[in-house]
């Protein structure tokens, strides 16, 4: 337990130290430029998420408020965005875990991760739709393009919730998720000649092996096994996710040679709503639709959570929202990637995860890994702003 305490304090230490140097760095860029109207971001990748929750901290900044305009200080609105991102998700992982955990009294458990998709992206589609509205919808979005990207996100989704569903435990697969990077490193070195740092495959090398150590570190009767289809799904949503950056890119380009800027409620609203179409679909041919309603209905308490998961998703949404709006893309990176290690720490707190010695050194291994590549984003971002 002494352990366990002094690893999620440090943990929590090295987080508000890259949050205030990420804080520190949008302060500083926004003196050097003028407040601008935000941008458009290109589609954004699932973490387990379909969310925009992997905005990438190479896009271009986000406006932030002028000085002399009055309004709240930032310290108060990074409390509202950051609080908000970790309170909606950190909940939504603990529920999408405890969907995929139940067990009925007849013994059967909810497997139907496609109709589960459905829900969820449903929700963000009411969300999206209502900021759209609010903010004004964008005319002459290239569609075609959405439709695909959304297709392949709502695909890593399903894959990463049928890796639980087939005994993939929580915290490997969310420290799986956060080595995408690997599948991305993959295809720019086969198809785009792309190179890297020694720092960059050693990043990758740490989440992955930590990632493995966790899995084979876990005691016995620690909580449920990781079966070899669970590993076979979380290494196909980590394929998608390399397919879903490839459209991401393709999508942004349609959307310039047209001349049009999405708006970031455009883009939560087209996309999930092709996600939510391509997700019904494939339940519906899988019969997932009809099973799912009658399983929910038999068992008032996974409805009850997976109501709760969807709203989190949407919410969570906004706030990030909120957050980009505000802040340099960097503040938004600092707080998703830590939000992610300690999703991971209060499954193994709360859920019963029992490891031993080398499942925990993985634990570090991997959280090394996913903070290394964090504070080169950070020393990157100061370079290019000095520059």
């Amino acid at each position: 337990m002494l352990n366990r305490r002094f690893l999620l304090f440090t943990l929590f230490a090295l987080f508000n130290t890259e949050l205030i140097g990420a804080l520190s760095a949008s302060s500083s860029a926004s003196l050097d430029n003028k407040p601008s109207p935000l941008p458009a971001k290109s589609s954004v990748n699932s973490e387990n998420l379909a969310t925009v929750e992997n905005l990438s901290t190479t896009e271009p900044k986000m406006g932030s408020l002028e000085p002399n305009k009055p309004g709240l200080p930032d310290s108060v609105k990074l409390l509202i965005g950051a609080g908000g991102i970790y309170a909606a998700f950190l909940y939504y992982g603990s529920l999408q875990e405890d969907v995929f955990r139940y067990v009925a009294a007849d013994g059967t458990s909810f497997k139907q991760a496609w109709f589960l998709q459905v829900l969820e992206a449903l929700a963000n589609v009411i969300i999206g739709f209502a900021g759209m509205k609010a903010t004004g919808a964008t005319k002459g979005i290239p569609l075609r393009m959405f439709g695909i990207s959304g297709a392949a996100q709502v695909s890593a989704k399903a894959c990463t919730s049928l890796a639980l569903a087939n005994g993939l435990s929580f915290p490997v697969a969310t420290l799986a998720k956060s080595g995408k990077m690997a599948p991305v490193m993959v295809g720019s070195l086969l198809l785009g000649g792309a190179k890297y740092e020694l720092r960059e495959y050693l990043q990758v090398a740490a989440i992955i092996g930590g990632t493995a150590i966790v899995s084979l570190g876990k005691k016995k009767g620690g909580g449920a096994s990781n079966s070899m289809m669970g590993v076979f799904y979380i290494v196909m949503s980590l394929v998608m996710d390399g397919v879903t950056a490839g459209f991401q890119k393709r999508l942004k380009t349609e959307t310039a040679k047209v001349g049009v800027k999405p708006k970031p409620y455009d883009f939560m609203f087209w996309t999930n709503l092709f996600m939510c179409l391509t997700a019904t679909v494939i339940a519906s041919v899988l019969g997932e639709v009809a099973s799912g309603i009658s399983y929910m209905v038999a068992n008032p308490e996974v409805l009850s959570k997976i109501i709760k998961f969807a709203i989190c998703s949407a919410v969570g949404q906004s706030f990030i929202f909120f957050t980009i709006a505000n802040f340099d893309p960097l503040v938004l990176s600092t707080v998703t990637t830590t939000r992610k290690i300690f999703s991971v720490l209060l499954s193994i707190f709360l859920k019963g995860h029992s490891l031993s010695m080398t499942g925990w050194s993985g634990i570090a291994m991997a959280c090394g890994g996913i903070l290394s590549e964090l504070q080169a984003k950070s020393k990157g971002h100061k370079k290019s702003h000095k520059n």
